[in-house]
């Protein structure tokens, strides 16, 4: 088994307790009767009637400032102290002002209520208890240790192994919830208000690709300018890919500081994308870092990864990202990243679903096989379901709905929408998002993702859908916004992803440790999946799509995830 981590978190998060607040003692910043925060101390409005203790970094707090008006001294000094007197002077309805990334309470002391609020597309997260006379409430998974019960969550179980995240609302553990994305939630009458949420709005139908590809460069433009740090460098997250390379070369363009780069590789014996990402640091004169990552180095820093998730997320990329955050902290504060092209312009992981459309006429048959359709495209552990899972497990699951199933049946929105509007709101909040938040937070560094603030969604869902997946050219009118900037390869190259060889390294590199860690009569997975399938899988029986290493991967993160947060 992968060595233990010494070390979760350099300083712990902020959270607080509501309720009952006598409960909460160590190392509280501000109490009254019926709330105590921990770790973190409140801003307070003008007249002191609310408090705000969050997560906040406002893009437009020059915007918000000027709209707050008053003199020099009264003005908020912090994007807390900003929120309070926005929410002192409009409510609820301030939140239509934000822009950034936030996960925040508000503390009404005059109504004692309390608000839970997160940004539009989920790049801070939030996590409330939802049982006992007192609700804790904290920016991370694992600070609610303490207050939750062991139970897990068996549908978000059971979710987690079709797509290697927890989508929705649900998290592993049976008592606890995250904030959606763009909503806000009042104790003690738990009123959930959706103050913002992606729709399809196609307009402009009759402009040509050019003339949308230009309303994008000018969002994007704006977006890098807000993103950028001021007076200080920048590092950006460059695969090679159209997404970060667009990034990296408005930020080059516009930022009158270094610019760093960052790749990672596996190996040169192993197929990687460095060609593309030296051709762009080069092309624009970044400071290139390469971090190599050894198979070796992925299984032994795994349990310091997981300890760093909120909920598991098990797919390889996972401790690369982790890693890759530290590097970046030696050189920037801050770091850009092209996440949010996929989801939002229509990236090469919907084909199956839209050739399943083509071939099988999906949108035509049931709800049942549409779902179905989709959670196979994810190539986990769906069909398996019935076998991996104890029989009493999956006969408490098979029949409960599913959280992806509302927007794939959304018939009155074109098929492609559907699947961005799944990617953006499940995949992009409850997995991508808060990934890199998790990540570059765990390295001391701020990860900012331009491609996913909520004024790119909304466009990408006004842009026609042909302009997006355009034959057989994804990403259409994101080339075209950017044709300009880019070496032609790069515009031109299909996407490809950095291959992870798990299939070879669980066959030849970790299978003792993999059959020590599954099979072990007290794993911590050992009460709901049949370790006599994880047995056949461990030796390779039956596998005809060379895909046991993706699978072994997910539920190697599942029992490190599980152990790490049992503790």
């Amino acid at each position: 088994m992968p060595p233990r981590t010494q070390q979760v978190s350099p300083t712990p998060p902020w959270y607080l307790a509501w309720g009952h607040s006598e409960q909460l003692s160590a190392g509280v910043t501000w109490r009254d009767n019926q709330l105590a925060i921990a770790h973190a101390q409140p801003a307070f409005s003008l007249k002191e009637q609310f408090l705000v203790v969050g997560d906040i970094w406002l893009s437009n707090r020059p915007q918000l400032l000027q709209r707050l008006g008053g003199d020099r001294i009264s003005l908020p000094s912090t994007d807390s102290q900003i929120v309070a007197q926005l929410w002192e002077r409009w409510g609820i309805e301030s939140l239509s002002l934000l822009e950034g990334m936030y996960g925040l309470a508000i503390w009404d002391r005059e109504r004692q209520q309390l608000w839970l609020v997160r940004d539009r597309t989920g790049c801070r997260t939030l996590y409330y208890t939802t049982t006992g006379s007192t609700r804790w409430v904290a920016p991370r998974l694992r600070t609610l240790t303490p207050y939750r019960s062991s139970d897990l969550n068996l549908v978000a179980l059971r979710d987690y192994l079709c797509c290697a995240f927890v989508p929705g609302e649900q998290t592993l553990w049976l008592d606890v919830r995250e904030l959606r994305p763009g909503t806000s939630l009042c104790l003690p009458d738990e009123t959930v208000r959706v103050y913002w949420q992606p729709r399809e709005e196609i307009r402009d139908t009759e402009s040509p690709l050019e003339w949308h590809g230009q309303q994008l460069r000018s969002l994007l433009e704006q977006l890098v300018r807000e993103y950028l740090p001021h007076g200080e460098p920048v590092g950006v997250f460059l695969s090679g890919g159209i997404d970060s390379s667009c990034i990296t070369a408005l930020a080059a363009k516009l930022h009158d500081r270094p610019v760093h780069t960052y790749s990672i590789h596996f190996g040169l014996e192993y197929p990687h994308e460095l060609e593309f990402s030296n051709l762009v640091a080069q092309h624009y004169q970044t400071q290139h870092h390469i971090l190599e990552i050894t198979p070796a180095t992925l299984w032994a820093q795994l349990p310091l990864a997981m300890a760093h998730l909120d909920d598991p997320i098990g797919e390889g990329l996972t401790v690369p990202n982790l890693l890759l955050g530290k590097l970046a902290k030696e050189s920037v504060n801050v770091v850009l990243n092209g996440e949010g092209g996929d989801p939002c312009f229509g990236g090469p992981k919907n084909q199956p679903m839209l050739l399943n459309s083509l071939y099988s006429g999906v949108t035509a048959q049931s709800s049942s096989d549409a779902l179905s359709a989709y959670l196979t495209s994810f190539k986990k552990c769906f069909q398996d379901l019935p076998s991996l899972l104890k029989p009493d497990i999956w006969n408490t699951v098979r029949a409960e709905p599913s959280v992806f199933a509302g927007d794939l049946n959304q018939f009155e929105v074109t098929y492609l929408n559907r699947l961005m509007l799944l990617n953006i709101k499940l995949k992009g909040a409850d997995y991508i998002l808060t990934k890199v938040s998790n990540y570059t937070q765990a390295a001391g560094i701020e990860g900012r993702s331009p491609l996913f603030d909520y004024r790119v969604v909304e466009l990408s869902l006004q842009i026609p859908p042909e302009y997006k997946l355009s034959g057989a050219t994804e990403k259409a009118v994101l080339k075209q916004a950017v044709a300009d900037l880019l070496p032609d390869v790069i515009l031109q190259r299909p996407k490809s992803g950095m291959v992870m060889h798990m299939q070879q390294w669980f066959r030849h590199l970790w299978q003792g440790q993999a059959q020590g860690l599954l099979l072990n009569k007290k794993a911590a997975i050992a009460p709901y999946l049949n370790q006599a399938l994880l047995r056949e899988w461990l030796n390779y029986r039956g596998d005809r799509w060379s895909r046991y290493g993706l699978k072994l991967w997910l539920l190697v993160t599942l029992e490190i995830w599980l152990q790490v947060n049992q503790e």
